[in-house]
This record gives C-alpha cells, structure tokens and sequence, in this order.
C-alpha cells in the first residue's frame, strides 16, 4: 500500500518561506539538502509524517506561475477560531472563517490563508474527516 510522504512547492525565497511556514504551522526544516542550481528544503513537525519539500531554484527571480490546476493544502488544528486570531495577530493576513454547510449539516469549519509564494493553506477545525 502506498504512503504520502510529502507535497513539493516552488519558492523564491527560502528565509522567507522557512519562516512562515515555521510561524504559521510550526513546521521546522527537517533536511536541507544544497545542489548547485537548486535546494530542497524538507519542513516537518511532531503533527504527522508527512513532509512539505520546498525547492528554490538559484538564480530565479521571477514569481512562479501557480497555474489554474493548483488547489490548496490542508492542515487540521484543535481550535480553528484560536489559529485564526493567531495568524491575525502574526499578520499572516487568514481569511474570514467559514462554517461551510451542507444545509444544516456542519462540513466543515475553515479560513485559507496564502503563503508568501501565493500558495493556499486551508486550515480545518480538527473534526470528522478532517483529522
């Protein structure tokens, strides 16, 4: 049976991805490995396995072209409504919270929040499927 390992996103800057992905998420670099026209760098916390790889190609100076196939990520946490006025207060910039509901069903409890690269983080209140 096959595993997720990790999800990789190109970055331009390295300090400045490193550390938000550290303040918002309390990811650390777990590996780093130098090439001479890129590095990988590998951010992971106590949360899970799971490992987001941050590769920044030297030299690159332009903002990469997030496309119209990308989505987002997802991360659950215990208190989606203490998060927010975390990041707020980090100036992180999250969006509204939504209460997304499939007519009086609660689905989900959530904001996105963007990345320095444009990336979107969705963060989930931890509950049902979303664990």
């Amino acid at each position: 049976m096959a595993k997720t390992i990790h999800s990789m996103i190109r970055v331009l800057e390295e300090a400045r991805s490193v550390a938000f992905y550290d303040t918002a998420f309390g990811l650390k670099v777990a590996d780093r490995l130098d090439f001479d026209s890129f590095t990988l760098i590998y951010l992971s916390n106590a949360e899970s396995g799971f490992e987001l790889e941050l590769t920044v190609n030297k030299g690159r100076t332009d903002p990469y072209n997030l496309g119209d196939g990308y989505g987002h990520l997802a991360v659950s946490v215990d208190d989606v409504e203490a998060e927010h006025a975390r990041l707020t207060a980090a100036g992180l910039a999250p969006r509204k919270l939504v209460d997304f509901r499939n007519g009086d069903v609660s689905v989900a409890k959530f904001f996105f929040i963007a990345d320095p690269d444009g990336y979107q983080i969705e963060v989930l209140q931890r509950a049902g499927r979303f664990q």
